[in-house]
């Protein structure tokens, strides 16, 4: 269906050990790029959310156009210490160390139907740490869509109770 070998895989990066799944060369691909992002949108669009919250900075790449195709808004879920303003801060362990992720406490109305995005599930430590942020807001429903997902690494085992979908399953 997708060309997945135009996404480059890098050893030993961020650390000697991790395998890391460079999209940048999907960027590259303007054909690749538009029928991936057709293809996440239909994704989307079936989920009927009404805002889409995006992981730094990967997530940014497709998350705040989907929103527009949407027409709903779009809300960056960032690194910590990067927002200005009050947020909720959620910790987890990556394969690596560990990482903050905050959001601004005004981003989400309760109530709405909340669509996750990031480019990969891999772990699903930052999943699990993005459900965790958007139960503040009080959600109807929480889901979550990836671009890809690194099935035998289980990181859907930590989102369980949540749907998720994603377009390139490896």
């Amino acid at each position: 269906m997708f060309d997945i070998t135009k996404i480059r895989t890098v050893d030993d990066f961020p650390v000697k050990g991790i395998r890391f799944y460079d999209i940048t060369t999907v960027l590259n691909d303007a054909e690749l790029f538009q029928e991936l992002f057709v293809a996440l949108l239909e994704k989307a669009r079936a989920l009927k959310p009404d805002i889409i919250a995006a992981l730094e900075a990967r997530g940014y790449f497709f998350a705040p156009a989907l929103a527009l195709a949407l027409n709903i808004p779009f809300v960056p879920i960032r690194k910590n210490g990067k927002l200005p303003y009050k947020t909720f801060s959620e910790e987890y362990q990556l394969e690596y160390g560990h990482e903050t992720i905050e959001v601004h406490q005004d981003a989400i109305q309760p109530n709405q139907n909340i669509l996750v995005f990031d480019d990969i599930l891999a772990t699903g430590g930052t999943a699990a740490a993005a459900a965790k942020l958007m139960k503040h807001f009080t959600p109807e429903s929480v889901k979550f869509l990836f671009l890809m997902e690194l099935s035998f690494l289980n990181g859907k085992e930590k989102i369980v109770n949540y749907c998720s979908e994603s377009l390139i399953i490896v």
